[in-house]
Order: C-alpha cells, then sequence, then structure tokens
C-alpha cells in the first residue's frame, strides 16, 4: 500500500502540488493524465522519493518515504528519459545496474530484455539504438528485478504499434502478479486498455475521473 497525503510541492515560488491525497493498491493499475506542466511527473518523482514534498507524507507500508526510508522501497521507475552508458550494449547497461542490489543473476536480465522483445545477444552499442529500443530497454531495467511496484511516465514513447500492443499485454500480466503499476501517457487508448483507476492533473491538483 503507497499512500499520498496532503502532499504539496513548491518550487521556485510556484506550486506545482496542491495537497495531493491518493491511495495505491497492489494489483491494480492507475492512470495519471494532464497537460505538460500539470505536475504528474513531480507527484512521480515524490512517491519515489527523488523529491520531498513541501507539505505532506508520502507512505509505503506504513514508512514514510524520505524519513523511515530514503527511496521508494522495492519500484521499477522510468521517469523522463533513461540514461545508459552510450558505449556499452543493453545487456552490459543492465548488468551494470542489477550489481547495484545484486538480487538478480544474468538468467533474469536476459529474460527480462527477451519480455521486453530485446535480443540479450545483441552487441550494438546503445547509442546506437532507436528512441523504440532504448524505451525498451528502459522497461526491462524497471521490470528486471520483478519489483511489488511500477512508476512509469510515458512508458509507451517510442514504440511501434506492434511494441505499445506487446508492452500492454507484459503490464497486465504485471498486474495479475499483484503489482502495483502507476502510469502516466498522453495516449488516451493506452489509459483506457491498462488503468482501473484514471486520475486528471492539472495546475498541481489531483482530480479522481472515475467519479467524473
Amino acid at each position: 500500500m503507497i499512500e499520498i497525503k496532503d502532499v504539496s510541492l513548491n518550487l521556485n515560488k510556484r506550486q506545482i502540488l496542491d495537497h495531493v491525497s491518493l491511495k495505491l493498491q497492489e494489483g491494480k493499475i492507475y492512470g495519471l493524465v494532464g497537460n505538460n506542466g500539470s505536475g504528474k511527473t513531480m507527484l512521480m518523482k515524490c512517491v519515489c522519493g527523488f523529491i520531498h514534498p513541501t507539505s505532506g507524507i508520502v507512505l509505503a507500508d506504513g514508512k514514510v518515504i524520505g524519513k523511515d526510508v530514503d527511496y521508494l522501497p522495492d519500484a521499477g521507475v522510468i521517469i523522463e528519459t533513461p540514461g545508459f552508458i552510450s558505449y556499452y550494449s543493453g545487456l552490459q547497461n543492465l548488468k551494470v545496474l542489477a550489481g547495484i542490489k545484486n538480487k538478480i543473476g544474468n538468467l533474469q536480465i536476459r529474460d527480462a530484455m527477451k519480455r521486453v522483445g530485446l535480443d540479450p545477444d545483441l552487441k550494438l552499442s546503445v547509442k546506437k539504438y532507436s528512441l523504440g529500443m532504448r524505451q525498451r530497454l528502459g522497461l526491462a531495467q524497471a521490470m528486471m528485478e520483478s519489483p511489488s511496484v511500477l512508476i512509469l511516465d510515458e512508458p509507451m514513447n517510442g514504440l511501434d504499434k506492434n511494441g505499445v500492443e506487446e508492452i500492454r499485454q507484459l503490464l497486465l500480466s504485471m498486474k495479475n502478479d499483484h503489482k502495483t503499476i502507476v502510469i502516466a501517457s498522453h495516449n488516451a487508448e493506452d489509459i483506457q486498455v491498462l488503468c482501473d483507476e484514471v486520475y486528471e492533473m492539472e495546475n498541481g491538483k489531483l482530480c479522481n475521473m472515475n467519479t467524473v
């Protein structure tokens, strides 16, 4: 259970988030929609612990993010453009990232790449990847340790039609495995197909679209 309790965020004398409250449960996909600058990405960063709210708290299983724990535990994250070592292959990049926690081995890394439609034996350096391939690699790094929570900012960015369908099915299967998934997307079809609950961000305020 993740609980966002009365979170506000002010940056450079501007209110980015305005008293946002929301409970996120396992086995559900939550959608965030809204224009650029509405606060979606900043809300995700607060949930992950990358930015601390000006007021209010984010709780993960009763622990305050930024106080009891530094970051959202057991989470896979894509926020903005995923960063990789450009001259390494996709597999080499994921091995480096997996080495931070040492929770998984080569087999799980390779499996994650296959699940998102990448060939783990491809020797191509990431700097030569297409936008869609980089996005798939970002999804692989978010999912490879089988986290209980996924926070995904525009996860379909750069994917072709087949890629979008593959990732949709993957996310739905992860939902069935009792994961908590939060997606920000400009694609109305992604939101409609995937999400159990949808919320709109506007001027830092959160509105439940399911009751509108």
